[in-house]
């Protein structure tokens, strides 16, 4: 098979590194950032949230081909923030609002087992929801 092993696709190897960032020379205030061992999960959240920067021109990415677990950002700002700080603080309010979500889904998680348990003692309402 031409696939790489899944340990590959998600592990860096040694002395790889995670992010790599090359500014473009010909556009002002841009940048290209490769990202190793990810995909479109991150890249899509992470281009979504740069474009909520009132700095932020300009955000895509691609993924480059589907069996090469990489992705290129490429991030253009209006001068006042470079393209990575840009990039750092999106990702800082990614980290946040992820947090948030995992809070929100936690505190349902536990009031549908409460709900669940108190139909339990009721005729089995609850039964076989899982």
């Amino acid at each position: 098979m031409n696939a790489p092993s899944r340990y590959e696709m998600f592990v860096l190897a040694d002395g790889e590194p995670k992010v790599t960032v090359d500014e473009d020379t010909k556009i002002p205030n841009a940048a290209t950032l490769t990202i190793n061992k990810e995909d479109h999960t991150l890249a899509n959240m992470l281009r979504s949230q740069l474009l909520l920067l009132p700095s932020v021109i300009f955000a895509g990415y691609k993924v480059p081909h589907p069996l090469e677990s990489r992705v290129v950002l490429k991030v253009q700002t209006d001068g006042s923030k470079t393209p990575v700080i840009a990039v750092q603080e999106a990702l800082s309010a990614l980290v946040l609002l992820l947090g948030k979500i995992k809070g929100q889904f936690s505190q349902e998680v536990l009031k549908h087992r409460a709900l669940d348990g108190a139909e339990d003692q009721f005729g089995g309402a609850g039964e076989g929801f899982y």
